[in-house]
């Protein structure tokens, strides 16, 4: 197997695998907005102390994908919960409690704890439900084709230079969504198409400050629907 492969999978193995919910994490990250609708919305890092979790540096602004966000698909289901529900092509960021996957980036390595894959032009993000291999990164050049639909990872600009895979829908159910990353933005009012993006120093930070060691956990929602769920979920609040 070569080294390539190697890395590709540990995409299936979340950050956070041995957790249930925030139980055994250390590392906390939540993005909220204002809205289901709105694009923009802010993160803030959190570390565990004791039984507490408390904020981690200042605040950072990000934004969302162009229809805003809806539930996804991730460590905890939000059963019957009120709002939009994510879908493969609506334009949505995954709202809910993920874990993390790799890193990944155009540079050989990264300043970063967390597992790392360099993007040669081979790499693709498969977005074809009807696929295999739906949701997963991996060689277009050494596995069997067999999707119709797929994002070329090594890209002409720097959207991708630097990014995390966020583990929504794993393992994939078809049309629920995929390929879903933390990367660097357009701009602070450019939207994405379901990723969450952020400043290129940012994402910098972000890498560097992740310890798979501590279970990093992503807590992405609407403000309301961080309220409504902080005690049930046992989130720290804001």
């Amino acid at each position: 197997m070569n080294t390539l492969i190697k890395t590709l999978l540990l995409l299936v193995v979340p950050l956070a695998a041995m957790a249930q919910g925030l139980d055994g994490s250390d590392q906390l990250i939540v993005v909220t907005s204002n809205s289901w609708d709105d694009i923009q919305a802010t993160a803030q890092r959190y570390e565990r102390h004791g039984k507490r979790f408390e904020k981690f540096e200042a605040p950072f602004a990000v934004v969302l994908g162009k229809n805003g966000m809806g539930w996804g698909k991730g460590l905890i289901d939000p059963g019957q919960a009120e709002g939009p529900v994510k879908q493969e092509g609506d334009g949505k960021a995954p709202a809910g409690m993920f874990t993390l996957g790799t890193a990944f980036g155009y540079a050989p390595a990264a300043d970063t704890r967390v597992p790392y894959l360099s993007l040669t032009p081979t790499v693709e993000c498969v977005d074809d439900s009807q696929s295999a291999r739906y949701n997963q990164l991996l060689d277009g050049a050494v596995v069997a084709k067999d999707w119709s639909s797929s994002e070329h990872m090594r890209r002409s600009d720097d959207l991708y230079r630097q990014g995390i895979f966020i583990q929504h829908n794993t393992p994939a159910t078809a049309a629920a969504g995929s390929c879903i990353f933390f990367h660097i933005w357009r701009g602070p009012t450019a939207p994405t198409r379901g990723c969450t993006a952020m400043d290129p120093g940012d994402i910098a930070r972000l890498l560097q400050w992740l310890d798979p060691t501590k279970s990093p956990v992503l807590v992405q929602l609407p403000q309301a629907q961080y309220e409504q769920l902080r005690e049930r979920w046992s989130l720290p609040k804001q």
